[in-house]
């Protein structure tokens, strides 16, 4: 009797089941030649790295981690991105977790090539548990093969490696702002980018570094640009003599002087190149580079959550300017200078001059429909404007000051925010449902629906993204929301 229960019973049978089942991919880690990969890597940038040969060092290395244990099927690459990315946010990344959920999928198993093209910092620890939740393994060459979600070894490892390669990025961009500080102060060196409008690029000779020169690459400096240069000083000329941006772009339009982006059509293919604005006058006056100094840092990166409420999906870079008390400027000047530092400084103190605001009582502009009104007659979205110490709203259907004005166009469109913040709780009552109302009474403990206050609107509005009309013909304050295609109207004279 005994002898016929030994290879049987209970336990032999579960382990003939687990064969005839196909299995292999439980605890006791992989059978060999049965995994099927699924390839992730990425490559940072184009600029310094063949994205081609990037791709085949990686696929070998995971190739060769993963042989004898199956083949890979399918591969997810990203090419230009930062590791700094959540996997969300990586085009290819997320394609591969979309896939995660298809018990059709295909594959069972990922395997990168190097941990910093796969992860940065916490990433991993939000992976891990995805992955895992869909039986999905993992094969690194730091862990040396399959990482084991359970292991308080292997899930140290990976906290090391995210932490390294987090420091990884800050040492670098630490050692790089630090070589461009003092290159741009102590040698007034052109560290790269587009030319100011005014100038063009020459050559400056062989490259300061012994290497790079050795490569054939060279030095480049700023020229002034016998085509553009004269307008950067007409303009700085003009503003000195006391005249607004409207009206120096305004001349500039109608002399028929090519705007930057069309004097330069090759590197502002995303722009129209129709004409001067504002803000190229602005722009060229606020640019220090024109005196003949190498400015560096008016500009930073910053690193904010892509979402508050999901800090899965990690950080975005977001460009801010800098005060002129955080620019670098070299020491000499280090091309030929447009305008003079106190011309330029003077110009600084004309367009400081922003009108009569008292000093000793400033006056705080708040707009409470900023962003959501729009003109019932040409469509598009009215300016906030200050209008005898009240806020308001215009529309000037389309026209700038840079431009001059064109007598078939409509009569500006105004509208106080008083007069439209009255008909607020109305719009309220005929957009909101029954239910809805009736739980505003509840929560109030009224008989009647209590009236919203004119915030409550406002951020009921922002909620459910309706936008506003305004009709000056028809007195008319309308309302049309995303979520429906009812439109309402409400008489606001």
């Amino acid at each position: 009797m005994a002898a016929a229960v030994a290879g049987g019973g209970l336990t032999g049978w579960a382990e003939r089941s687990a064969l005839r089942c196909g299995g292999g991919v439980a605890a006791g880690g992989p059978v060999p030649g049965r995994l099927r990969f699924v390839f992730y890597g990425r490559v940072s940038t184009e600029d310094w790295q063949d994205p081609a040969m990037s791709r085949v060092r990686q696929r070998e290395q995971a190739g060769a981690l993963v042989r004898g244990h199956g083949q890979i099927v399918a591969e997810f690459f990203d090419v230009g991105l930062t590791r700094k990315l959540a996997w969300a946010c990586r085009p290819q990344s997320a394609a591969l977790v979309a896939q995660l959920a298809d018990p059709d999928r295909g594959w069972d198993a990922v395997v990168v090539g190097e941990y910093e093209r796969a992860f940065y910092g916490s990433q991993y620890a939000a992976m891990a548990p995805l992955l895992e939740h869909y039986g999905v393994q993992l094969w690194m060459p730091e862990a040396g093969g399959r990482v084991d979600y359970h292991s308080e070894h292997d899930e140290k490892t990976m906290t090391m490696l995210g932490l390294s390669s987090k420091r990884e990025i800050t040492r670098t961009s630490i050692r790089v702002r630090t070589a461009m500080a003092v290159q741009t102060r102590e040698q007034g060196r052109y560290l790269g980018g587009r030319p100011p409008y005014g100038y063009r690029l020459a050559d400056a000779g062989p490259h300061p570094n012994k290497a790079h020169a050795a490569w054939g690459r060279r030095a480049r400096r700023l020229d002034p640009d016998p085509s553009t240069a004269p307008t950067v000083r007409w303009i700085f000329a003009q503003r000195l003599a006391g005249h607004s941006v409207a009206r120096i772009a305004r001349a500039l339009n109608e002399a028929g002087v090519p705007c930057p982006s069309a004097a330069d059509p090759g590197r502002n293919t995303h722009r129209t190149g129709a004409g001067w604005t504002l803000s190229a006058v602005t722009t060229i006056l606020e640019n220090p580079r024109y005196t003949g100094r190498q400015v560096w840092n008016r500009q930073r990166t910053d690193s904010e959550l892509v979402d508050p409420a999901n800090v899965t999906l990690g950080h975005k870079s977001v460009q801010r300017w800098n005060l002129p008390d955080g620019w670098v400027i070299s020491s000499r000047p280090a091309h030929p200078a447009l305008v003079s530092e106190d011309d330029f400084i003077a110009a600084q103190d004309v367009s400081a001059a922003r009108g009569p605001v008292p000093h000793d009582k400033p006056v705080l502009r708040r707009y409470l429909l900023a962003g959501l009104l729009a003109c019932g007659l040409c469509g598009r979205r009215m300016e906030s404007a200050w209008s005898k110490g009240k806020p308001a709203y215009r529309c000037r259907h389309g026209r700038t000051s840079a431009m001059a004005p064109d007598p078939a166009r409509p009569k500006n469109a105004y509208i106080r925010e008083d007069k439209l913040v009255a008909h607020l709780p109305a719009l309220h009552l005929l957009l909101t449902t029954p239910a809805t109302r009736a739980r505003r009474r509840t929560r109030a403990g009224a008989d009647v629906t209590p009236a919203p206050s004119p915030a409550e609107v406002i951020g009921y509005l922002r909620e459910q993204e309706i936008t506003l009309a305004w009709n000056p013909a028809s007195a008319a304050l309308q309302a049309r929301g995303t979520q429906t295609a009812k439109t309402i109207t409400v008489k606001a004279s």
